[in-house]
């Protein structure tokens, strides 16, 4: 055997290349939130190619901000101007760079109309809007919804408010929503590796009435792997495969 002729595989990433539209991740609240959503866009991507999947040019093209001021979301009441100051600017910076993004935070998607009214060229994936489709092609009637404190209250500063005419929710008491909203808190501090964790989240989950729950903080899915009777819906995950859809691999697939 020639050793100069190198091995057919080797020429995989130089053949059929086409590049694919980007799409953009805002990150920062948490950082392990921005880490989250775009694994699940790698693994959704490679899933939905399967066999066709066959170099690192398959991936799709991924613009991704990490802005530790989103932070400040966890108290959007009370940091409203700072974190919509550093939102605006984060997806400004994005615009003309990808076709669409989305912002790995549940609360912050709460300034979705104000971004949707700044008339940028990219496409906001909206967390609510991709939940409430699921929803409804789901059929769900009655569900909890977990999130950090202003999220789950589902009041003013919940992006979730608006889907209140789509399906029920099952509230958590006042002591169940402080203890949610510390989890996430120790989430973000510790990591989700930290002992007990996992625990607390279970202990939650028994307190919960209704068979489907809503993971609807970028915290939780992180410690989600755990013994359960309840069908927890990833929010984060429903949203990674509505960006994929928005990299035309559906056009790549086809051959188009």
């Amino acid at each position: 055997m020639n050793a100069s002729v190198p091995p057919p595989s080797s020429d995989i990433a130089l053949a059929g290349y086409v590049a694919r539209p980007r799409i953009g991740i805002i990150t920062g609240s948490g950082p392990e939130a921005g880490v989250d959503l775009w694994t699940k866009v790698l693994r959704e991507n490679r899933r939905r190619m399967g066999a066709q999947f066959r170099h690192d040019t398959d991936a799709p093209a991924v613009d991704i901000i990490s802005d530790p001021a989103l932070g400040l979301s966890m108290e959007l009441d009370r940091t409203e101007s700072e974190v919509w100051s550093a939102l605006r600017a984060d997806a400004e910076a994005l615009d003309g760079r990808v076709a669409a993004y989305a912002i790995a935070c549940n609360t912050l998607n709460v300034f979705a109309p104000r971004l949707n009214e700044l008339g940028l060229t990219a496409r906001l994936i909206s967390f609510a809007d991709v939940l409430g489709a699921y929803l409804r092609r789901r059929g769900a009637t009655r569900v909890s919804l977990l999130g950090a404190r202003t999220v789950a209250e589902l009041g003013a500063w919940s992006p979730y408010r608006c889907l209140r005419s789509v399906v029920d929710f099952e509230p958590l008491d006042e002591s169940g929503r402080m203890t949610l909203h510390q989890l996430i808190y120790d989430v973000k501090q510790y990591g989700a590796e930290h002992p007990g964790l996992r625990d607390r989240f279970a202990s939650l989950l028994g307190r919960i009435q209704s068979d489907t729950v809503l993971l609807a903080c970028t915290e939780l899915p992180l410690i989600a792997d755990l013994e359960t009777t309840k069908y927890l819906v990833d929010v984060t995950q429903l949203v990674a495969e509505a960006l994929v859809d928005c990299t035309d691999l559906a056009a790549i697939s086809d051959g188009s």
